[in-house]
C-alpha cells in the first residue's frame, strides 16, 4: 500500500478565494498548524510576518511556516495560489518565513509549472499519483530554497527592533489566551511596554496592544463562526475578565456584538 499521509491534507486554493467567508480570515492576525506558501501572480497589498510588515506585488512568493503570526491583505484585485502543505507534510521546507521577489521569468515559470503539476497529480486517478504529487512538492521546497539564496543580499537585516517584535509575536501566538496585557508581554521579554510599543509601530506601523487585540479577536470571530460554544466560555478561553468586557472590545473592534456577528450569513 502506498503512503500518502504527507500529501493527505495537501490542499491548493485560490488566493481570491481565501477571503471569501470574511475579509477578517485573510487579514487579522493569527497563525496556521502547517506551512503555507501564498503565490501571488496579480495586484499588490501588505503582508505582516512576525511583526514586520512589507509591500507584496505580482510574482511575490511568501513562505510562513506553521506557528508563524500573519496577516494579509487580499483585495479583489489580488490573484494567485496558496498552497497549504498539512500537518503531517515530511517535505523539507524552510524554517524561517521568507518573502521572495522573483524577477526572473523564467523562475516564476518554473513555480507556475510545479504547481499545475501538483494540481494534475492530485486530481489523477493513475497509478503513483501520490508518490509524484509528493515528489514535486519536494520540488518546490528546491525551488524555495534557492530562489532564498539568491534574495539573500536583498532580505532585510534582522536588527534589534526586528528580533525584539519577533519574539513579541511568537510569545504572544503561545501565550494569547493567557490574559496577559502588554506589560506583562514587555515584562517576559525584559523592556519596557514603551520601548515594546516603539518597536512594534517601527516594524508594522501598530502598537504592541493592537497586535495583541488583533490576535485574540480573530481567535474570537473564529469560534463564533464555526462552533456553538457560548459566548461566556469564549470570553473565558481567550483571558477576557468577563464577558461584559469582551462584547465591548469585540464590538469596538468589529463593530458587532459577538451575538451580531455569530448571526450574520
Amino acid at each position: 500500500m502506498q503512503d500518502t499521509s504527507s500529501v493527505s491534507n495537501l490542499r491548493l486554493t485560490a488566493i481570491s478565494r481565501l477571503a471569501a467567508a470574511g475579509r477578517w480570515r485573510v487579514e487579522a492576525m493569527r497563525s496556521l498548524s502547517e506551512p503555507c506558501l501564498l503565490w501571488f501572480t496579480k495586484g499588490q497589498g501588505r503582508i505582516t510576518i512576525a511583526g514586520l510588515t512589507r509591500g507584496y506585488t505580482a510574482h511575490n512568493a511568501v513562505f510562513i511556516p506553521p506557528g508563524v503570526m500573519h496577516g494579509f491583505e487580499a483585495g479583489p484585485a489580488v490573484f494567485g495560489t496558496a498552497v497549504f502543505f498539512g500537518r503531517d507534510c515530511d517535505v523539507t521546507l524552510p524554517k524561517q518565513p521568507l518573502h521572495l521577489r522573483i524577477r526572473e521569468v523564467h523562475a516564476q515559470q518554473e513555480l507556475n509549472v510545479l504547481l499545475d503539476s501538483v494540481l494534475r497529480e492530485m486530481d489523477a486517478d493513475t497509478p503513483a499519483h501520490e508518490r509524484a504529487t509528493r515528489h514535486y512538492l519536494g520540488l518546490i521546497g528546491v525551488w524555495l530554497e534557492r530562489q532564498a539564496r539568491k534574495a539573500e543580499a536583498e532580505m532585510p537585516k534582522p536588527d534589534a527592533t526586528r528580533r525584539l517584535v519577533a519574539r513579541y509575536t511568537a510569545l504572544l501566538e503561545r501565550d494569547f489566551r493567557s490574559g496577559m496585557g502588554v506589560a506583562d508581554f514587555a515584562a517576559a521579554l525584559g523592556v519596557t511596554p514603551t520601548h515594546l510599543t516603539r518597536c512594534c509601530n517601527a516594524a508594522c506601523g501598530r502598537p504592541a496592544s493592537a497586535l495583541l487585540q488583533d490576535r485574540r479577536i480573530f481567535e474570537a470571530r473564529k469560534l463564533l463562526a464555526e462552533t456553538r460554544m457560548p459566548v461566556g466560555r469564549i470570553a473565558l478561553d481567550l483571558g477576557f475578565n468577563s464577558a461584559a468586557y469582551f462584547t465591548r472590545a469585540f464590538q469596538h473592534l468589529t463593530g458587532k456584538s459577538p451575538t451580531a456577528f455569530r448571526r450574520a450569513p
